[in-house]
């Protein structure tokens, strides 16, 4: 049998000094390849005159756009790497990829106001009657901004920087609209940066390899990735304006308005544009505005909407309304917190007159307990395993891990397969559709093949192993990487049939993102078999994941149960009689 990969410390990489340009070189010759044909003229005009730059001036810009914000003090700059800074902001200056600092600023008027700390805003501002010493900054800046024109402001700094004190010049960075296209269609996202490339070259990270040619363009069109950009800049724009504290009917409006000026939206900015709904609705829900809420979440059907839709027609008292929909729920759940708050609902209306238990606390009450020493109230978890041990048993806390890595490491191939069309770029830790519907449609024929070899206990062994060893350490998305992970997904492979694991399989793929979680707590074993114990404290609840879980176990016959926990209070020595 292959021996499990080491996990020894590697000497520490080292990179090449001018390793972000490289990134960015490489960035860019991808996103050509890929995107070349719905690149608009100012991209690919803004390509070619990067390319024109001599390297240190090439270097500079990439440093730039990698940091945040648009504007930077000159005099703060330092890379060493970089022979002759000045030169290179002459000639990107010449070239017109940088600004000076000038009134048509404005807009970005509070960036540029927190460039300077608040000692040298004290020797910056305007003459004033008023002490400006005892502002903190966030407020000083504040007041700057309202009190004096920006013109005034622009030419203060650069009255002052001619002088000994400042002696440098602030400069706006340009081509952001370019920088953020082709670093939007190189990752198909505005989370990740260019970061990703140094964790991977540090060996933070490691990818799972593929061909050159196996790439796929995430955006069919121009349009898709206009679109998917434009909600993803929206949702940022909804985050600016709740830290900005702006009134939520504000938002409200704002929201509709933006919502009813757009077009259909294509299928790849489809799940983003529902997220937002739901994240907005959410928000006015907790700011006490349940008819635009309702308003905002009849925009979609997808969970959550339906079931907050249905509360909040309950409790503006449209009951008929209420009940239309709860039915139109119960007949077509789209996950377990739908199908059990639909039975739930249903039966509360039919009761009203009294008050009905949800599915998820009926079953917790029903369900066993044991008492744990009050000093686990923090690990709830450890103090049932420690039960367990002292009656013979072997516990461990595993939760959803185990169920995760078997699934990642029975189906890898299946998961990663180029052909499906959703890797996109080398730096991909999941693809593209994972937790979509289209990913179990798009492979249900490649998946139900492999459940088809899961004949025996060994072969799924044999599976399970192989892949482990190949691909240790790769990232996948439901592998946590650790020791004891093959130990417990053969376990699981020993004490379950073929058939059980098929059909907990098949459950998962079908719903990767609903049913990938809620797996119960603790796997305990001895001579008679696994058990799974889903442990909960005197204060915790019963998710309907969890319930869905338990359900779906006893119906294939698997142990499952809840278990809940009541404290015992520690025995008090009590002293010795006297003789």
């Amino acid at each position: 049998m292959e021996s499990i990969p080491s996990r020894e410390p590697t000497a520490p990489v080292e990179l090449p000094p001018k390793y972000y340009l490289d990134y960015f070189l490489f960035l860019v010759k991808f996103v050509e390849k890929l995107y070349g044909d719905i690149l608009n003229k100012d991209e690919k005009k803004f390509i070619r005159d990067f390319r024109a730059l001599s390297e240190d001036a090439q270097c500079l810009f990439v440093r730039f756009s990698n940091r945040r914000g648009m504007f930077f003090r000159t005099g703060k700059l330092k890379y060493s790497e970089i022979e002759d800074i000045p030169a290179a902001l002459y000639e990107l200056e010449d070239q017109g990829f940088i600004k000076e600092l000038n009134p048509q600023h404005e807009p970005y008027a509070l960036e540029v106001l927190n460039l300077f700390t608040k000692e040298e805003w004290l020797k910056l501002a305007p003459p004033t009657e008023l002490s400006l010493k005892p502002l903190k900054k966030p407020d000083l800046v504040r007041y700057l901004n309202h009190t004096y024109t920006f013109e005034l402001l622009v030419n203060q700094i650069h009255t002052i920087n001619a002088s000994d004190a400042f002696s440098e010049t602030v400069i706006k960075v340009g081509f952001e609209v370019e920088m953020m296209m082709l670093k939007f269609l190189f990752f198909g996202n505005r989370h990740a940066d260019m970061t990703e490339f140094v964790v991977r070259d540090l060996g933070k990270v490691n990818f799972e390899r593929y061909r050159d040619d196996a790439y796929t363009a995430r955006f069919p069109t121009r349009r898709d990735a206009e679109d998917k950009l434009m909600v993803s800049l929206t949702a940022e724009q909804f985050y600016e304006m709740q830290e900005a504290a702006t009134p939520p009917e504000e938002i409200f409006d704002w929201f509709m308005n933006w919502q009813a000026s757009i077009h259909a939206l294509g299928e790849v900015a489809q799940p983003g544009y529902i997220k937002l709904i739901n994240r907005i609705g959410a928000y006015l829900e907790r700011q006490k505005l349940p008819e635009q809420a309702l308003t905002v979440y009849q925009l979609t059907d997808h969970i959550p909407s339906r079931e907050r839709r249905v509360r909040l027609l309950h409790r503006m008292g449209f009951l008929e309304e209420a009940i239309a929909l709860c039915e139109v729920i119960a007949q077509d759940p789209q996950n377990a917190d739908e199908r059990f708050f639909a039975l739930d609902f249903q039966e509360k209306i039919a009761n009203s007159k009294k008050k009905v238990k949800k599915s998820v606390t009926r079953f917790l009450q029903d369900s066993k307990s044991v008492q744990i020493p009050v000093g686990f109230k923090y690990r709830v978890e450890q103090g049932v395993v420690e039960h367990f041990i002292n009656t013979g048993r072997v516990a461990v806390h595993a939760e959803n891990y185990p169920w995760r890595g078997l699934f990642g490491l029975i189906f890898w191939d299946i998961i990663y397969d180029t052909n499906v069309q959703a890797i996109h770029h080398p730096l991909q830790r999941m693809p593209s559709d994972f937790y979509q519907p289209d990913f179990y449609r798009k492979r249900v024929t490649q998946i139900r093949q492999r459940l088809s070899e899961l004949e025996t206990s060994e072969k799924i062994a044999q599976i399970l192993e192989s892949t482990f060893i190949e691909k240790f350490g790769i990232a996948n998305v439901l592998v946590d990487w650790n020791e004891v992970l093959l130990e417990l997904v053969k376990l699981m492979v020993l004490n379950l049939t073929p058939m059980q694991l098929r059909a907990i399989l098949l459950e998962m793929a079908t719903n990767l993102r609903e049913n990938t979680r809620g797996f119960p707590d603790l796997m305990v074993w001895d001579e008679n078999g696994l058990e799974l114990i889903e442990v909960k404290s005197p204060t915790d609840h019963l998710s309907s994941q969890q319930l869905h879980w338990m359900h779906f176990m006893a119906d294939l016959g698997v142990k499952a149960s809840v278990l809940r926990v009541e404290w015992k209070n520690p025995v008090e020595p009590t002293d010795s009689p006297e003789i």
